[in-house]
């Protein structure tokens, strides 16, 4: 056989070690993006249990804890609940309900993307994800990465189990949010000792949390018990887009620059959305007409004849259906009698 022969089978059968075994720090997308889950009225609990919810040691649960059709809730205190405690009330039947019809809708989603069992050393950009073993584990870190939007959904289809290990981790970068990362388990989900979550976990049967774990999300039991340990459970919520908006306005003004003057608006925001749609100019609270903003978040209009004197300049951002509007502070333009700029009332 030819070396280059040799060499090729090697590099196919290590690609496809690689690609099994899960523990190489590797970087996966979806095919498509997806929109969130609905929980309904379950979205109020941080804990719901089917048949009993225990807990020893002091958990902290954020949000409502419940359990349907059982009526078992025991361990609270020592552990403390920063919501109300619904045992086999008809508030935790109706979330019961509602998370049935979320469970539904996370197994359902489609299409999928198949990934190595082992999420642990990878990051994962937002959309449906399953494994061809039907389980997922995660030893070490997995990144979820928003890729910039707030919005990004993550879903996780396991047809079994979904197994964490000793302080294993779930990291979101990129804005990703916990309150859009979703883990539909088939049968049992199994958090590890110190281990971190971020997302809700929707399990068909119970879920058993390690001692010392995080959750930024929900612990959400169709028809199994939940069992805490000295766990720290909080209802995670997505914080609303931040839709603000600065304006500011310049002068091309520079010296022994004869009208026409052009003025610059430059209009930014927080979130990263690069602004659209019109700009318009005033002078002393006057019109001076609109120009469209540029793929840069800047718009320009070129203005013949201002009269002699000081003048205030002023650049609105109407805003749009993702941003708010808004107004610069004034730009003071000085024009001499020859139509002059003023160097000392300009940019530089």
């Amino acid at each position: 056989m030819s070396r280059n022969y040799v060499r090729s089978l090697l590099t196919g059968a290590l690609t496809i070690l690689l690609a099994t075994s899960g523990v190489a720090a590797t970087s996966h997308g979806a095919n498509a993006a997806a929109t969130p889950i609905n929980l309904g009225t379950a979205a109020n609990f941080a804990v719901l249990g089917g048949s009993t919810v225990t807990n020893v040691g002091l958990t902290t649960v954020t949000g409502d804890l419940g359990v349907s059709p059982g009526t078992t809730v025991t361990g609270f205190p020592p552990g403390t609940v920063a919501g109300t405690i619904h045992a086999g009330d008809p508030t935790a039947a109706q979330a019961q309900i509602d998370l049935t019809a979320a469970y539904n809708d996370a197994v359902s989603r489609t299409p999928a993307t198949t990934v190595p069992t082992e999420l642990g050393g990878t990051t994962l950009t937002p959309g449906v994800y399953n494994s061809a073993a039907g389980t997922f584990s995660i030893t070490g870190a997995l990144t979820l990465d928003g890729q910039g939007d707030p919005n990004a959904v993550f879903i996780f289809q396991a047809a079994t189990t979904l197994i964490t290990a000793a302080a294993s981790t779930v990291t979101l970068t990129g804005g990703a949010q916990a309150c859009n990362v979703f883990w539909q388990v088939g049968s049992s989900a199994t958090l590890g000792a110190a281990s971190t979550l971020a997302g809700d976990i929707l399990a068909l049967t119970s879920i058993t949390v390690g001692a010392g774990a995080n959750v930024n999300g929900r612990l959400l039991a169709r028809n199994g018990a939940v069992t805490l340990d000295s766990d720290t459970i909080t209802a995670a919520t997505c914080e609303p887009p931040d839709r603000s908006t600065t304006t500011t306005v310049n002068s091309s003004c520079a010296i022994d620059q004869l009208s026409p003057i052009t003025f610059t608006a430059t209009v930014k925001s927080p979130s990263g959305i690069v602004p659209t749609g019109p700009v318009e100019f005033f002078s002393d609270g006057v019109s001076l007409g609109t120009a469209q903003l540029n793929a840069t978040g800047h718009a320009e209009l070129t203005v013949a004849n201002l009269p002699e004197g000081v003048h205030q300049i002023t650049a609105v951002f109407t805003g749009t259906i993702d941003l708010d509007g808004s107004t610069s502070p004034p730009y003071t333009q000085r024009v001499d009698a020859q139509g002059f700029c003023q160097i000392a009332e300009c940019w530089t």
